[in-house]
């Protein structure tokens, strides 16, 4: 079994996947940047023993970070209660993807990993994108290299900022309203957020496709990205564990090598 970690900014996603690489476990916990080892090591067990799954059985920790300082907690966790400190994925060290930034080694281990699997989803050229903490919007060309993203402010980072910033907003729900004009301020905090989003996504989509041809597939992840792609017929796939596959994808790659 394969255990893949995905730490980001808001929240750490796990997926177990099995020998013939079916995800069998998903788990999600929030990023806490003061856990310590311990607590990493008695929540993953926990999480394991609540879906029977025998810890002896895993096989291999492959974890993409982009808070550093989780990174040591969580690998002497892992060194500590499940027997093996796990392998760290980072751009500069994978050999799926080509990378063609200006600085390679310095994109996103979650943007590599989230275009290692759109690619095996549905082909290049795409374009992935992930309704996170930002929204990201990562260009893979024809030829299958990593070409560059647009980031912009996530749905929900843009919700926190008005209602923080504003007396009388309140915090809402993002789903998409019954109708474009809000009757009210839920709506139309609603309305502006949602459909904001879907006009930011067809906008860059269009764009992106002028550069990587008409054909570029495009995929989304992240926790908005049902609520999006619901609204717009461009979003042709939502994978919620995106980045896990890309994990287990470049894990099986390196094996071979």
């Amino acid at each position: 079994m394969l255990l893949c970690i995905d730490v980001g900014n808001t929240e750490t996603k796990l997926g177990a996947f099995d020998a013939g690489g079916a995800i069998v476990g998903t788990w999600r916990v929030t990023t806490a940047r003061r856990r310590t080892a311990d607590e990493y090591g008695v929540l993953f067990s926990a999480f394991f023993s609540a879906a029977r799954f025998p810890i002896h059985g895993i096989e291999a920790i492959i974890v993409s970070s982009v808070v550093p300082v989780v990174d040591r907690p969580l690998s002497e966790g892992c060194e500590k209660y499940f027997g093996m400190r796990p392998s760290f994925f980072t751009a500069a060290a994978q050999r799926s993807i080509r990378v063609q930034t200006d600085r390679p080694t310095e994109v996103g281990s979650d943007l590599v990993a989230g275009a290692i699997g759109a690619v095996a989803f549905i082909g290049a050229p795409a374009i992935v994108i992930n309704y996170g903490t930002a929204t990201t919007f990562g260009a893979v060309d024809a030829d299958g290299a990593y070409a560059g993203v647009a980031i912009a402010t996530g749905l929900q980072v843009s919700l926190d900022a008005l209602v923080g910033r504003t007396a009388k907003l309140p915090q809402v729900a993002l789903v998409a309203p019954d109708a474009v004009i809000g009757r009210d301020t839920v709506t139309a905090i609603q309305s502006g957020l949602v459909y904001g989003a879907v006009g930011q996504t067809e906008e860059l989509v269009r764009r992106m496709r002028e550069v990587l041809g008409a054909n570029a597939r495009v995929i989304a992840t992240g926790g908005m990205a049902p609520v999006v792609a619901a609204e717009t017929e461009v979003i042709e796939m939502v994978e919620p564990h995106l980045v896990l596959h890309g994990l287990r994808v470049d894990h099986l790659a390196a094996l071979r090598v």
